[in-house]
């Protein structure tokens, strides 16, 4: 179990991963050191596991397209979805993978270079994952607000409205 100072560590990382021990430090009131040792400890624990930039993909000129993909399956008897979802996570197009509840089982997130590149993926690797019994296939059109912060803000015209 995590204590308060491991959860509030953790909390400033999640907001911006670029905060210095030295910074968290001050606004915990604890010794740089102290910090130090405590993010190595949950590094080494598998706790953090890594550090990312979020990135506003809309600003850059790529064509990555992502899809977010519902998966029904059956369970395989003595492992039940894991051994499923192992299959599907060792695929590099797969970004993330979830087991949820309702209609469907699995929830992949992947990404391709076109539109083609993951129609191929499904039809040709996911779909023909022995237990796979559906899929339903929704491709990204706009990121708004990721991770919690608003991808684009819009201006707002501060200017006094002049009237005759």
């Amino acid at each position: 179990m995590q204590s308060k100072l491991d959860m509030d560590i953790l909390e400033i990382l999640m907001e911006d991963a670029r905060t210095t021990p030295e910074q968290i430090a001050v606004m915990l009131g604890e010794e740089p050191q102290h910090i130090k040792e405590t993010i190595a400890r949950m590094e080494q624990e598998g706790v953090i596991i890594k550090y990312r930039a979020l990135l506003n993909w809309e600003k850059l000129d790529t064509d990555l397209v992502e899809a977010w993909i519902e998966v029904r399956v059956t369970p395989q008897m003595d492992a039940g979805f894991d051994a499923i979802a192992e299959k599907i996570y060792r695929y590099p197009e797969v970004k993330a993978l979830y087991l949820m509840s309702g209609p469907f089982d699995l929830m992949v997130r992947v990404e391709g270079h076109n539109l083609k590149n993951v129609a191929m993926f499904v039809s040709q690797k996911l779909s023909l994952i022995e237990g796979v019994q559906s899929t339903a296939t929704h491709f990204l059109l706009k990121r708004y607000k990721s991770d919690g912060v608003v991808l684009e803000k819009k201006s707002t015209d501060r200017r006094l409205v002049v009237s005759p």
